[in-house]
């Protein structure tokens, strides 16, 4: 054990004393000539702040009525939705000192009335919500800029696995805890299908109220936001995930400038491509989108784009799947021209796209509309419907919705013998109105359901 410890430290000055000039805060030797992260973190933990939230959220109708729990009898009560309150807490990262924008998780701040900021130097301000990304997991908040240092973002571009990092944030409410581990993985998705995604994987600790904080590099500079974790108990097992830098600085430019992220859309329906769909293609390697649907008058068809198409690559940089190519499009704005790569019959060629706006598919409660639409959720159609329309997303069970003979994946598209083609004439032609007559489309039938 001895001759190990002779060798441990010389051989780890070696390695730091070999790495290039400028190479950032990174390596630093105390007094005592040991290898120190210390003044990494002096420097960066001042950006890296406590959030604590205060809100309401309604839950499906309850009573302390113990047949109100059982599925068999709730059906013969009628309970009305339940509002409960809640605390939370979580952690937020100054990017802009100047103005006062803190980036953190959406989910931090989904539902709340109340924002609190606890800063470095124990200061407590009050936030307000610039705007929020649900698609994403992000939202920007605001608060007094007097006295705020930032952290500058880093090109999550040049990331690589086994980089060294720091997580800062404040897990279980212990305020400013760091941990430190490499990256682990790139582009990790799917924990979300529903959402853009393209997660850098490390093993620094992250658990519980570090949501929202700070994955650094060597340098100092953020290369994430910490967003989630795979956890079979609720604590690290080493596996974390943070959303990149650049997917940070894409959403924020617009939720500062819009207070929205207006996504640009190519129109298009994809599959990834496999081994064996390449292989039938003839195509020599299995990277790329294969795209299987264009939607007329979109922005791929009028860039050229055909059924049968492999995207390669969007603005020089390659396409490994389907995901990255959504991801990809998704984090462009609305208007936006991109260079699209094509891989067509064995030749490539670059087309340029002038992406449209995407279906804004804010769920809508019925409750909303109509009270006989109460228990359902609906959200616009997506081009892969055939019409426009409003798309019933779900039924609670023994709901007014759900009486009325509504189910999910229906497509309304008349009220009242009016056409309904988005969210908002959905809910102008149903105001005020003592009956709807709602015309369905459920597959290849087509029906009409008064609702009272």
């Amino acid at each position: 054990m001895s001759n190990n410890r002779q060798f441990l430290v010389p051989a780890i000055l070696f390695i730091l004393v070999s790495l290039p000039a400028g190479a950032g805060i990174f390596p630093a030797i105390d007094e005592n000539g040991t290898p120190t992260l210390a003044p990494l973190i002096e420097k960066a933990s001042p950006a890296v702040v406590n959030i604590a939230t205060t809100g309401t959220v309604k839950t499906a109708g309850r009573s302390n009525n113990p047949f109100q729990n059982d599925p068999f009898f709730r059906r013969f009560f009628n309970a009305p939705p339940q509002t409960r309150h809640f605390q939370s807490a979580g952690s937020g990262v100054i990017v802009d000192a100047e103005n006062g924008y803190i980036i953190t998780n959406n989910h931090v701040v989904e539902h709340a009335d109340k924002i609190t900021v606890t800063m470095f130097d124990d200061r407590v301000l009050q936030a307000t919500v610039v705007g929020k990304d649900p698609a994403s997991d992000l939202a920007v908040l605001k608060v007094d800029s007097e006295g705020l240092q930032d952290i500058p973002l880093a090109n999550s571009d040049d990331v690589r696995v086994g980089d060294f990092v720091v997580a800062i944030g404040n897990p279980f409410g212990l305020q400013h805890t760091v941990t430190s581990g490499i990256i682990s993985a790139l582009g990790r998705h799917g924990i979300n299908p529903d959402g853009y995604e393209n997660f850098i994987q490390t093993d620094a600790s992250i658990n519980p109220g570090n949501s929202g904080g700070a994955l650094i590099n060597l340098n100092g500079e953020l290369v994430g936001i910490n967003s989630a974790i795979i956890s079979g108990g609720g604590g690290n097992i080493g596996i974390g995930f943070a959303i990149p830098s650049n997917m940070v600085r894409a959403v924020m430019k617009q939720i500062i400038e819009f207070g929205e992220v207006r996504r640009g859309l190519l129109g298009v329906q994809i599959y990834s491509l496999t081994p064996a769909l390449a292989k039938e293609l003839e195509k020599e390697d299995a990277l790329g989108a294969l795209v299987s649907e264009v939607s007329e008058n979109s922005a791929a068809a009028k860039a050229g784009i055909e059924p049968g198409d492999v995207i390669i690559a969007v603005d020089g940089k390659t396409v490994k799947d389907s995901a990255e190519l959504r991801n990809t499009i998704g984090m462009k704005p609305v208007g936006e021209t991109v260079r699209i790569g094509v891989w067509r019959d064995g030749e490539t060629r670059t087309v340029l796209a002038r992406l449209g706006e995407q279906v804004q598919n804010t769920p809508l409660a019925g409750a909303e509309v109509h009270g006989g639409l109460e228990g359902a959720s609906f959200i616009g159609t997506s081009s892969a419907d055939e019409h426009d329309g409003v798309r019933i997303v779900s039924v609670e069970p023994n709901s007014p919705a759900a009486q009325r003979g509504l189910r999910p994946d229906d497509i309304i598209t008349k009220v009242n013998r009016r056409d309904v083609q988005n969210l908002q004439q959905f809910r102008e032609r149903a105001a005020g109105a003592e009956v709807l007559l709602l015309t369905i489309r459920r597959g290849n039938s087509r029906l009409r359901i008064p609702i009272q």
